[in-house]
């Protein structure tokens, strides 16, 4: 997603805008809420949201790797995602009242203070930035994995989960990490704009956002969760 591909546009195709990036974004992000909406609404069980997540897991790879614009692979994307998070979400409420909200706001709390620090040109990425986000990702996700093959033969696996101090303090940096990439996000819209890219891009640019925003808002729902107790 980060690594873009070269743009040579011709003089006859309609240059992106940052309208175009942020029409694309509200199309995208109504798609997840609807679906999740629905999910939630007719009390769709934890099969189905795994099965929306590996469809939707699908989809992003192909989008990512492939680095192509398709509005049909982002909606569809956007859909079984909302469906994943809607499942999801309506598990963490049954079981916590009220964290869905309080995941919702402070997703939107790290978006703003993200675009805000961009905005201001208090920080921009640079290229070693880039490639430090892009390994601590995969670092990241490598560890998720170790974690749940490990917890087949230990009771939480290396505790990353658990909801004790190590499971917290991954939580954060992983949030924190979401907050990177959405630092990421930001300046190849910016660059985009500046290089004028076409107009299909958005589509590209606004998958880039969902993904960095649904990263955030699932682990700021599985932090607020080791605070929430379970009566």
């Amino acid at each position: 997603m980060y690594n873009a591909p070269s743009y040579a546009p011709p003089t006859t195709t309609r240059t992106m805008t940052m309208d175009d990036v942020v029409m694309k974004g509200f199309i995208v992000l109504a798609v997840i809420l609807a679906s999740a909406g629905t999910a939630w609404y007719l009390g769709w069980g934890i099969g189905i949201g795994i099965g929306a997540a590996l469809v939707a897991l699908v989809l992003g790879l192909i989008v990512s790797f492939t680095q192509r614009p398709n509005p049909a692979l982002v909606l569809g994307y956007a859909l079984f995602e909302g469906v994943f998070l809607g499942v999801i979400s309506s598990y963490f409420n049954a079981r916590f009242p009220g964290i869905v909200l309080q995941a919702v706001l402070g997703t939107m709390m790290a978006f703003l203070g993200t675009l805000a620090v961009y905005s201001l040109k208090i920080f921009r990425p640079t290229p070693k930035f880039t490639k430090f986000v892009i390994g601590a990702a995969f670092a990241a996700l490598g560890l998720i994995l170790v974690n749940f093959i490990a917890s087949f033969f230990v009771d939480g696996g290396l505790g990353l989960r658990s909801g004790g101090p190590l499971a917290i303090a991954f939580s954060v940096g992983m949030i924190l990490l979401g907050c990177f990439f959405l630092l990421l996000d930001f300046d190849q819209i910016n660059e985009g704009v500046r290089a004028g890219v076409p107009e299909k891009f958005s589509w590209l640019m606004a998958f880039g956002l969902a993904l960095s925003l649904v990263w955030i808002y699932l682990e700021v729902l599985r932090l607020l969760s080791y605070f929430s107790g379970d009566d």
